[in-house]
């Protein structure tokens, strides 16, 4: 029995390593570790070129409303690590400093936003965590290891869009350099969005149980928040989602609806908004607490919800989901959504940032709200303002 067993092991992991050897390896794949590599290691960094120890450009702040390119790569290649710690003073500069990145010839950012909503912080806060894509080490390090092919160019940009300078700006981004790129690999998309706040139906209710609102209907998805729309080939790889609630009570109670090459039904549909992020009972806020915390935070390598704030109105949350174990593909049209609120009724603050790969340019982004209107505030929307007792 041992030797049969061990004979189809051993036949599976040749499999598993001989796909890997014909495509660039993730810092993550630990199958394709012992794979022979035939590509260049290479990083640009903030270092000091003189060889004094200016390395995050003190000498050089970023200025309000300056854009500066920090990285101009030459292809073929794939990113596959970036690390930024920033040294500014200025409140809420996570968002107020825009992230971009563009692939080839394409004139548009392949990613736009801003950073800290980029690497998960989407309340403008730091915190630590830790997921597979996405990391934030302590003291406030930034870490993305999600892979971005280019086939001719890659070009990373940082513009300061807030009113003082940033005094400092580190980062080292690591990619291979490969003298050619299987005709497979797709381009790396990330887009932001929000909904500040989302506008629910009706604000003339005391609970999320309330008969008129947990008896609505909602089947097609009509007034869901839009993560992102993209036209294929392409998959989708997760998102990052931060809220803040303008009313009491549990926040997600919405579905996930995933609408896969057909924009008026959705072929996936979700059963809660804790439920399509991975965790369960409102996250500890439904009133079972076997682990002893109303106030319960987890973070593990494809979901998590890292910042829990309770259900009374101002409270704050963050919650991810990647599909690293299945990518969600499509081949002419794709659209991820979620209700706020059952048939979307409530009216709280929504902060994402949807990932994913296809094949070309993104013909539907969406345009980045002005700075201004980025800053995270609570908005008076009526409803209920406290939570359960």
């Amino acid at each position: 029995m041992w030797q049969r067993t061990s004979s189809h092991y051993m036949t599976l992991v040749f499999f598993v390593l001989a796909a890997y050897s014909t495509q660039p390896s993730n810092a993550q794949d630990f199958p394709s570790l012992p794979v022979q590599k035939d590509y260049t290691q290479e990083r640009v960094s903030s270092s000091d070129p003189t060889g004094r120890n200016d390395d995050g450009n003190w000498k050089n702040p970023i200025k309000a409303g300056e854009e500066r390119t920090i990285a101009n790569l030459t292809g073929p290649g794939v990113i596959t690590h970036i690390w930024f710690t920033i040294a500014a003073a200025e409140h809420y500069h996570l968002k107020k400093i825009v992230l971009r990145l563009f692939w080839d010839d394409d004139q548009l950012p392949a990613v736009e936003s801003p950073v800290g909503d980029f690497f998960g912080l989407g309340l403008g806060e730091y915190f630590v965590y830790e997921s597979g894509p996405l990391s934030v080490g302590s003291q406030k390090a930034l870490n993305c290891y999600f892979p971005m092919p280019f086939r001719h160019s890659a070009r990373v940009t940082i513009t300061n869009e807030g009113k003082e300078a940033i005094q400092a700006f580190y980062y080292n981004i690591d990619w291979q350099k490969h003298a050619s790129l299987p005709d497979n690999l797709l381009y790396f998309y990330a887009e932001y969005g929000q909904a500040q706040p989302n506008q629910g139906w009706t604000d003339d209710w005391k609970a999320n149980s309330d008969p008129k609102v947990d008896g609505a209907k909602n089947k097609d998805g009509h007034s869901n928040y839009v993560m992102f729309e993209a036209e294929g080939p392409g998959h989708y790889v997760g998102v990052t989602q931060s809220i803040i609630q303008n009313q009491g009570d549990w926040w997600g109670e919405g579905d996930d609806m995933m609408f896969i090459d057909d924009d008026k039904t959705p072929h996936i549909l979700g059963t809660g908004s804790e439920d399509y992020f991975l965790g369960a009972w409102c996250y500890g806020n439904c009133g079972i607490n076997p682990l002893g915390s109303t106030h319960p935070t987890f973070a593990f390598q494809r979901y998590g919800n890292p910042v829990n704030g309770g259900d009374d109105r101002g409270a704050k949350w963050t919650v991810y989901r990647f599909h690293t174990d299945s990518p969600v593909p499509f081949q002419k049209y794709f659209k991820m959504t979620i209700e706020h609120g059952h048939a979307n009724h409530r009216s709280d603050n929504f902060y994402t940032v949807a990932y994913w790969y296809q094949k070309g340019r993104h013909k539907l982004r969406k345009p980045l709200p002005p700075v201004e209107d980025r800053i995270p505030k609570m908005i008076n929307t009526g409803g209920p303002t406290m939570g359960k007792p």
